[in-house]
């Protein structure tokens, strides 16, 4: 993985006073251009995911955003003074008092070359200045380009040097869980095996016998493959759960991922996992307390949660579905999402069709989550 810097922007510059922000604005509106400022915007976040993926959603929903819109289709935004967000690329620099979060900040493909990017950058610095920081930094910035891009237009300086390998050891100690198929799984194996996910799976739990997932973990090497099958009739609930419990323990994961996983997790299980991961084949609301969401067309689809959400949403006549892999909380599906993918249905009403439509998005949004998630583990820090 290619080297990262942290920039940082001296917002006491007279570059982002008053009047320069008043010309900037003044230019961006002679482009016919709106200028808007939202907060935990969902349609914002559903419009982020469609045009740029990543976890930019995310960091938008915890930010102060500037939008610019011409004719109500939004062509670019910048997300300013992040709140809550725990990558380690912000323990250094981005911990120094009076640091405001600048970023991330996207044009949409077919406004690029226009030149709107720098001005909504010096609009941003300006911004993050009236909020009362004296400092931008600009995170994980990837590539001399960009690196230029933002020294011309903010007069940005790099001051830390970032080599996310260095981070990597020791790898991640993980447990997978699956029931099924396991292709979720296998993008997992696959990523690791190109060197793209800093983890070591140590275990795979299933709990069908002969499922494909054990198949699939036998044959990279993992050395436990766990069969934790609940013989209803044999075995009352709750001695199950403390039994796979014990199994997931005895592995000292430092994540639990659960691909694919059908078994509610009682709540002792979900309580002694910190790092508890599972990926569910909806669009969810980065608000947990939502029970519905926007999505990138502009309406608004209910948050499908539980067992069955792509029949769930078919039954409802959704023309979305979507992949997002969330932290596990008490409530089902209602943790953190890490990282979301929506997917329109097109013409397709068959529940295998869009299944099989939505599993490749499924795949990336496994890899692209759990490695976002090792960037914010607490051990690793920048050096």
């Amino acid at each position: 993985m290619r080297a990262l810097a942290n920039l940082v922007v001296d917002l006491g510059s007279d570059s982002f006073d008053g009047s320069i922000a008043a010309e900037t604005r003044r230019r961006i509106e002679a482009r016919g251009l709106e200028i808007e400022e939202r907060e935990r915007d969902d349609a914002l976040c559903a419009w982020i995911d469609f045009a740029f993926g990543g976890g930019w959603s995310g960091e938008s929903y915890r930010s102060t955003n500037l939008v610019l819109s011409r004719g109500g289709k939004r062509r670019a935004f910048v997300a300013l003074a992040a709140r809550g967000l725990r990558f380690a690329w912000l323990r250094g620099e981005g911990a120094r008092p009076g640091t405001g979060v600048f970023g991330p900040i996207g044009v949409a493909a077919d406004a690029r070359g226009e030149g709107i990017g720098a001005d909504l950058a010096v609009l941003g610095c300006a911004r993050l200045r009236e909020l009362g920081y004296r400092r931008a930094l600009i995170p994980a910035v990837g590539g001399l380009q960009l690196e230029r891009f933002y020294e011309r237009a903010l007069g940005a300086r790099v001051v830390e040097r970032i080599d996310p390998m260095r981070w990597w050891e020791p790898r991640a100690r993980v447990v997978a869980m699956a029931s099924g198929n396991g292709s979720n799984l296998q993008a997992v194996f696959d990523a690791i095996a190109r060197n793209e996910l800093p983890i070591d799976v140590a275990a795979v739990v299933v709990n069908r016998r002969d499922t494909v997932a054990a198949q699939r973990a036998a044959a990279v090497g993992v050395r436990h493959v766990e069969c934790e099958v609940w013989e209803r009739e044999a075995e009352p609930r709750a001695t199950y759960d403390a039994r796979l419990l014990r199994t997931v323990e005895r592995f000292e994961p430092e994540c639990v991922v659960l691909l694919g996983w059908m078994h509610l997790l009682d709540a002792a299980f979900v309580a002694r996992f910190r790092e508890l991961l599972n990926l569910h084949p909806a669009y969810l609301p980065h608000d947990p307390l939502a029970d519905s969401v926007a999505v990138p067309d502009g309406s608004t689809i209910p948050a499908f949660r539980g067992a069955h959400a792509i029949r769930d949403a078919l039954a409802a006549g959704s023309a979305w579905v979507g992949a997002s892999v969330h932290r596990v909380s008490a409530e089902t599906d209602r943790g953190e999402v890490l990282l979301r993918r929506p997917l329109a249905c097109g013409e397709e009403r068959d529940e295998t069709q869009v299944l099989a439509a939505l599993r490749p998005i499924e795949h990336r949004v496994t890899v692209e989550a759990m490695r976002l998630w090792c960037f914010m583990r607490e051990r690793i820090r920048v050096v």
